[in-house]
Parts: structure tokens; sequence; C-alpha cells
């Protein structure tokens, strides 16, 4: 991992929010991205995108949505920076946490109704 490249992935507070949210929950869904971000879905796919082209995230296609998850291949000091950013910084992703969780229940309680 290139550490300049990975420094210039996190200088987006969109996609260092990204993978705060992916960091805490072990994966996510565009969709719950989405509604973290308030961002439509072609934007929050392009930053999911830029994080897999720098190697920070994999991703796996479920039914319609892409589900992305840290790389196994990222280096334990590239998540000891995100961890320590989210633990040192959590008022800055505070909302985007509460939204994600929302989400969460709601696509839990869809699921389990079916």
């Amino acid at each position: 991992m290139n550490m300049i490249q990975f420094y210039k992935c996190l200088s987006d507070i969109n996609r260092l929010t990204c993978l705060c949210l992916i960091h805490e929950a072990g994966e996510a869904c565009v969709c719950e991205i989405i509604n973290a971000l308030h961002v439509d879905q072609p934007k929050a796919s392009q930053y999911l995108s830029q994080l897999r082209k720098c190697g920070l995230l994999i991703s796996e296609r479920r039914g319609k949505w892409m589900y992305y998850k840290f790389s196994p291949e990222l280096p334990d000091w590239a998540r000891k920076v995100i961890k320590t950013t989210l633990d040192n910084n959590k008022s800055e992703f505070e909302q985007a946490f509460t939204d994600f969780k929302k989400n969460q229940l709601a696509t839990d309680t869809a699921v389990s109704e079916d």
C-alpha cells in the first residue's frame, strides 16, 4: 500500500466517513451509505469505488446492491490510522452513524417480515 495514496484517499470527508462506517459495521451496503451520507446512489458508489481502487476496500454484489468491506490486504498500520481517526473524532461522524444504524434497523425489519 502506497502511503501517499492512502492519505489522499482519506482526504475527503465522505470517503473517510465511509471507511469509519465500514470499520464499525464490518461491511456496508451502498444503500446504507446513501442514507448515512445523504447523497444519491451514484455519488455514494463513486466514493466507494475510489476507495476500492485505492486498495482499501473490496466489494461483492448481492442481488442489486454492492457490499463493501476492508480489503484483507489492508496493512495493520492503515487499519490503525482509520480506527484512531474514528476514536478521536467521534462527534464528526455522529450523525452519519445514527442514520446508518436507522437504515440497518429498517433493513433488518423488512428482511425479517419477508
